[in-house]
């Protein structure tokens, strides 16, 4: 059996890589008539282009597609052993169906685990450097906003801003709110904030301030002030939705707690990005097992249909996780139960496909 396992798991890599190979190819090709025209004009070094740009587009491309690529790989190679009657001859010489899908499985464990340790920690750092060189050449510096930002600067103060511009470091509907013994002593609301980079501080417009002692309330009114608030800067707001891709996992659950502190909208987002980085590797068993259960059957149209079946089957599952994403964002699901909902439909179409399987 030793010849055997080695047989499938070494079929089953190169096909994948050969796959993966073609893919890859064909996606830089694309890329680079798409983007030829910035390059020409902001003209990057060739070490920055190769290097820096590509080699690193391939790294997250590489792991976007492996586990559809898997499971076409899959597909393909079992196909061809049906067409040819090898897996008419394994299962009559006395080899179980059960026990011909070990090397498909410690072929699969391979490529799972390259693909778990390239989403936490490899691609986080490939996309930092890819995206880095996106913005210098090609799409520049982007705007975004965030919204409902609670956040804490200091053990007895806090801050409110209904949204913030990174591209004009302006903060809108701002309030700034001083506590002390559980009793609000001072708040200030304003129409906007507005960072000021030569004098190193925020200055206020349009504010009210409300002064609270023992004597009672003060209300100031006023046009524009500047003030120094401790622990508050540009940087604390810096973020857009890339900026989580390139986070090594330990760093994106401290960033999600901090966002979750500060009562940011868009953890949801986070959490999705988290979660996904476990679900897609662990998702190549589900699909390998279904490619397996599949293709092993030689039918009429031979390997044509299967990989038709299979680029079905791979679309369901892309539309199935859009879904529920979306029902994350949007209706209040739980990320962790909509990043593997997928997952478990698919588990559960395995099994029954695994059981109708000839063996």
């Amino acid at each position: 059996m030793k010849k055997l396992d080695l047989y499938i798991v070494k079929n089953f890599l190169v096909t994948f890589f050969f796959l993966l190979g073609i893919i890859m190819s064909l996606a830089v090709v694309f890329d680079i008539s798409e983007k030829l025209e910035d390059f020409l004009t902001n003209e990057p070094s060739t070490k920055a282009l190769v290097i820096d740009y590509y080699l690193n587009f391939i790294i997250y491309y590489t792991n976007l597609f492996s586990a559809l690529l898997i499971f076409i790989a899959v597909l393909f190679f079992t196909a061809k052993l049906a067409a040819r009657t090898e897996i008419i001859a394994i299962l009559t010489s006395g080899v179980s169906f059960n026990r011909l899908l070990v090397p498909y499985f410690i072929a699969a464990t391979i490529l799972a685990s390259l693909s778990w340790y390239a989403n936490n920690y490899l691609v986080p750092q490939a996309n930092k450097t890819r995206l880095q060189f996106e913005e210098t050449y090609v799409n520049g510096f982007s705007s975004y906003k965030m919204k409902n930002i609670h956040k804490q600067i200091t053990p007895d103060e806090m801050i409110y801003m209904e949204s913030y511009n990174n591209l004009k470091d302006i903060g809108y509907k701002f309030a700034w709110e001083k506590w002390k013994d559980g009793k609000l002593k001072f708040k200030m609301m304003s129409d906007f904030i507005r960072w000021d980079s030569v004098g190193n501080q925020w200055q206020i417009e349009r504010y009210t301030i409300r002064q609270i002692n023992g004597l009672g309330e003060k209300i100031i009114h006023g046009t524009s002030i500047d003030t120094l608030i401790t622990n508050m800067f540009p940087s604390d707001f810096e973020r857009s939705y890339t900026q989580v891709s390139t986070m090594q996992t330990p760093a994106l659950k401290k960033f999600i707690e901090e966002q979750r502190q500060i009562g940011s909208d868009e953890v949801t987002h986070y959490e999705l990005e988290l979660y996904q980085r476990s679900s897609m590797p662990f998702a190549t068993y589900i699909l390998t097992l279904i490619g397996v259960a599949v293709a092993s059957r030689k039918i009429r149209g031979g390997t044509g249909i299967h990989i038709a079946l299979g680029l079905g089957v791979s679309v369901l599952y892309i539309l199935a996780m859009k879904v529920t994403t979306v029902y994350a964002t949007n209706a209040g699901l739980d990320p962790f139960i909509a990043v593997w909902i997928p997952n478990a439909c698919f588990a559960l179409i395995s099994i029954y496909i695994y059981k109708k399987a000839p063996k």
